[in-house]
């Protein structure tokens, strides 16, 4: 159960390289289309970059945490919603083979290393129904934000089963969902983030695990994180993604105005806040780096993490996301009307914006770390995003 440090990633790192000018190419095109272009998503799994989550054992590469940020960071560099939809769909694809059985993986991943793998797309912050029947469970609900689902060929989606008082994730084939197409949104819109409903349909049950579990059937300890922090993970590559990205293209349009007649880029009030966005950028960067060394050594070494780990990874995106807002917004007011305009500037400020949104950076989990961190709860643990006890 040591952790693994894959030797794929300097090879899909290099793939990913590059792809960046087709993700470039395509972005403005998957906005008008509402999810990625099938170019896009060809070459994102040609590119291998999907097994990145997979186990090892399975055929997969079983990237470190800070190998899985790098990866994400450099797909979100070249398209924020390419990031968002690749991060959801590695992520679950990747720990639906670690926590389900033997029966399931030889279904959904009879030949990782030639290519044969299920893609699963789904969310599991709004629970549906689910109800026990002969050989498995029954499921109904309507649940939001499948991001990426236009890459997946199946569902992952979770749902309360109160006979055995279990919240429980469920997978199945993604035809047997009806999917709503009703992603009208600011940014992301190239995601597919649509919302999904079930009514009565039966999952077997070697196609279910219990969602807060962190015993890995498969693979090794970067699974015994479970689903929460496998998350965070992800949500943090993609800010640091998109961050980059912003200050490179603020750069690049400064560069072109610099000299012409009254040009703000010229004046030391820039110059301070561009040292200053670029400060936070690299100060959540080296952070985000810092905690992430800390709970790799903790899992190589066989154990769990801590709560205080626990809650300094949970502070530390947090940080990350709204330090990149801040960036952001610097690179929208020294951008003028190049950012007010349609194009790679404005889109990438939409994007962020749309991905400050998400639950894991809300404020009640702020909230609940400066409780635990300033000694108010300090027999409390976390539960996903809740601070319980």
């Amino acid at each position: 159960m040591s952790l693994h440090v894959s030797e794929e990633f300097d090879r899909v790192s290099a793939r990913l390289d590059e792809i960046g000018p087709l993700l470039r190419e395509h972005a403005e095109k998957g906005e008008e289309l509402g999810r990625l272009t099938d170019e896009v998503g060809q070459a994102l799994h040609d590119s291998g970059a999907f097994k990145i989550g997979i186990p090892r054992e399975l055929g997969g590469y079983e990237f470190s945490p800070r190998q899985v940020i790098d990866t994400i960071a450099r797909i979100a560099y070249h398209d924020a919603s390419a990031g968002w939809a690749f991060m959801a769909v590695q992520m679950v694809t990747g720990s639906t083979a670690a926590y389900l059985g033997d029966e399931a993986v030889a279904d959904l991943y009879p030949d990782v290393p030639g290519g044969r793998y299920a893609l699963m797309a789904g969310q599991g912050t709004r629970l549906g129904k689910a109800v026990c029947a002969e050989g498995g469970y029954r499921i109904s609900g309507q649940w939001g934000f499948a991001s990426g689902i236009s890459l997946a060929t199946h569902v992952h989606t979770a749902a309360f089963c109160e006979e055995t008082g279990q919240a429980l994730i469920f997978t199945f084939p993604k035809e047997q969902a009806t999917l709503d197409g009703n992603w009208d949104v600011m940014g992301l819109r190239a995601t597919n983030s649509i919302d999904y409903t079930c009514d009565n349909l039966f999952v077997p049950e070697t196609h279910v695990f219990e969602m807060s579990t962190m015993d890995a059937r498969h693979g090794g300890a970067v699974y015994r994180m479970g689903l929460i922090n496998l998350a965070g993970i992800c949500h943090t590559g993609w800010a640091l993604g998109v961050g980059r990205r912003l200050l490179d293209e603020l750069k690049a349009l400064v560069g072109r105005k610099t000299g012409t007649p009254g040009a703000s880029v010229d004046t030391g009030q820039f110059h301070a806040e561009y040292a200053q966005a670029e400060a936070k950028l690299r100060a959540a960067e080296a952070w985000a780096k810092q905690v992430w060394a800390d709970n790799e050594a903790t899992l190589d070494a066989g154990d769990l993490l801590s709560t205080e780990q626990e809650t300094l990874t949970r502070l530390m995106l947090n940080h990350t996301t709204w330090s990149v807002h801040e960036v952001g917004l610097t690179a929208y007011k020294w951008g003028g009307t190049t950012a007010l305009r349609r194009g790679d500037l404005q889109r990438y400020f939409r994007d962020l914006h749309a991905g400050t949104q998400h639950v894991t950076s809300s404020p009640v989990v702020l909230q609940n770390c400066g409780r635990w961190l300033a000694g108010l709860a300090p027999e409390a643990r976390w539960v996903f995003l809740e601070l319980r006890g």
